[in-house]
């Protein structure tokens, strides 16, 4: 991968040797790593970062992060199924610790609420969805520096290069302004960070300091990251007092247009609400969303699942946040159900299929209801083991055959 070109900022002389000592300290380490993060800091002076900031950020940091790398590989909003998607982010338990999130931090919630328009449930749907309420930033060992998990990405990844150098410019200035302390820069492996996972350049532009402590602080401050996540939807539009989709059921055997149409135009086309009420607004301007064709649930989209989609563009993610936005608020999830190949499992069954495969000798990770890929890698091993159908699913039908 080619290098970005250094750039000398005037009045600054350094010898090469004392550009590249602090990233030295070791005779193993990735000597072009090394060169790469000696060339960046031309381009960070460049930006406004102070030499002694970016030395800060960097010194002992010698390698590329590889688990960066490997993560970048693995995308579920684009690789899972929407079942597989939806299932594993709406769910009892995600629905229940909103609501008590919802009784605990009622009067902050309702704040946010009356001065951006955003509804309450949609910030604790992006709450739960970017970080498990918080859950996610306890456990440090899934966490990534964010200046070495973006300088990994601009070394190594060149799909993601250019997003990776600006969002590296903008995890320094971060820095730079004392908002958070060098220890504290962890996110995700794209440079995701906080409660409600923010790229920098999102968090310079949208960050608020809710709890009015004088510092912006989303890794440590549930005020502050739940105003940042509101303030980021009113500013791109989001429609106070709307919902974000309609569910519908279609009329057999037609093919519909693609893009937008007025409610009362889909409407007229035989396009009705599942529920059978007629759609409150009709001059309202809506989109056909299918994830799962005729097989599964469909929806037409309004203005503010497009919102939703600025904090991550993906239709899987908007729909999640929409749907579990409503469960928590206590109105039911969808009349129709995905279609899926199998018998879904409860979270306290999920998390019985992982004991009696850890006790099988066939799965090492912790036991949490989650089905990820450690998940799946050992369902798919005993499969293979006892002359299974190799298909991964984590199903009551696999289970019964473990309780066995």
């Amino acid at each position: 991968m080619p290098l970005v070109p250094g750039i000398r900022h005037a009045g600054i002389v350094v010898a090469a040797a004392a550009l590249l000592a602090p990233f030295t300290a070791s005779a193993f380490a990735d000597a072009g790593f090394q060169r790469w993060i000696g060339d960046f800091r031309g381009t960070a002076i460049a930006r406004g970062i102070s030499p002694s900031v970016y030395d800060r950020a960097f010194a002992g940091i010698t390698d590329p992060d590889p688990a960066v790398l490997e993560k970048a590989r693995f995308q579920p909003e684009f690789r899972d199924e929407a079942w597989q998607y939806i299932d594993g982010r709406v769910h009892e338990r995600s629905v229940a610790t909103g609501r008590q999130m919802l009784r605990k931090y009622g009067r902050l919630l309702n704040s946010i609420e009356r001065s951006t328009g955003v509804d309450k449930h949609i910030v604790l749907a992006i709450w739960s969805m970017e970080s498990d309420y918080g859950e996610f930033l306890k456990r440090r060992d899934r966490l990534h520096y964010v200046p070495q998990a973006l300088a990994t990405l601009a070394y190594a990844d060149r799909r993601r290069a250019k997003y990776a150098r600006g969002q590296l410019i903008g995890a320094l200035k971060i820095l730079q302004s004392g908002d958070v302390s060098r220890d504290g820069l962890m996110g995700s492996w794209a440079g995701a960070m906080g409660h409600t996972q923010f790229i920098p350049t999102s968090y310079i532009a949208y960050a608020v300091d809710g709890d009015r402590d004088g510092r912006r602080d989303i890794w440590n401050s549930v005020p502050d990251a739940l105003w940042t996540a509101a303030n980021l939807l009113r500013r791109n539009g989001w429609q106070k007092g709307e919902t974000w989709g309609y569910e519908v059921t279609l009329p057999p055997g037609r093919k519909f247009p693609g893009g937008s149409m007025s409610l009362s135009k889909w409407a007229s086309i035989g396009v009705t609400r599942a529920n059978g009420k007629p759609f409150p607004r009709p001059g309202q301007s809506a989109e056909l969303k299918v994830l799962q064709g005729r097989d599964g649930p469909a929806f037409l989209m309004v203005k503010n699942f497009f919102v939703i989609k600025r904090y991550n563009n993906a239709d899987k993610y908007a729909l999640a946040v929409g749907m579990l936005a409503d469960q928590i608020a206590g109105f039911p999830g969808p009349r129709k159900d995905w279609k899926r190949p199998f018998t879904r499992l409860s979270i306290s069954e999920s998390e019985e299929l992982q004991k009696r495969l850890k006790s099988a000798g066939f799965y090492g990770g912790e036991i949490d209801g989650k089905i990820g890929p450690e998940s799946r890698s050992a369902i798919l091993s005993f499969q293979e083991r006892y002359g299974l159908e190799r298909d991964g699913y984590a199903s009551m039908e696999l289970l019964k055959v473990l309780r066995k």
